[in-house]
C-alpha cells in the first residue's frame, strides 16, 4: 500500500507538468498504462516516451487534482483535470479518474476513464 506522502509526490509533480518525471519515479519497470477500453501499454520506457510524444503535440500543458484522494490497500483513485493548448492557441480541457494499482510505493498497473469527445475538441 503506497503512504499519503508517496500518492501527494505524485500529485504534487504531475502538478508542476512534470509527467516525464512522475513516471520515472513512481512507476514500475513493469508498468500497464490504459486508456478507457483500448490496449494496455507496458513498460515503463513505453510509457515515458508515450509522455514525450504527447507533450510533443502541444504548446501547453497544465494539470490540477480535483476533489478528494482514494486510498485502499493498493489501489489509489484520482480526478485530474488537464488544460491543453495546441500550437494554433485551441485549448482543450479533459477531466479524467485515474484508477492505479500500485506495488509499494511505485504503480504497476494504471487504467484512465474519460470521455473520448474531448479528443475532437
Amino acid at each position: 500500500m503506497p503512504s499519503r506522502d508517496r500518492v501527494f509526490g505524485l500529485i504534487a509533480l504531475v502538478e508542476q507538468g512534470k509527467f516525464v518525471e512522475a513516471v520515472e519515479q513512481y512507476y514500475t519497470e513493469d508498468a500497464t498504462m490504459q486508456e478507457n477500453g483500448t490496449p494496455p501499454r507496458v513498460g515503463r520506457d513505453v510509457l515515458v516516451a508515450t509522455e514525450r510524444g504527447l507533450m510533443a503535440r502541444f504548446v501547453e500543458m497544465n494539470s490540477a487534482h480535483v476533489g478528494p484522494v482514494f486510498i485502499a490497500d493498493d489501489h489509489v483513485v484520482l480526478r485530474w483535470q488537464f488544460d491543453f493548448t495546441l500550437a494554433g492557441g485551441k485549448k482543450l480541457r479533459l477531466d479524467e479518474i485515474a484508477y492505479q494499482r500500485w506495488r509499494d510505493d511505485r504503480i504497476c498497473q494504471e487504467r484512465f476513464f474519460y470521455d473520448p469527445a474531448w479528443l475532437a475538441g
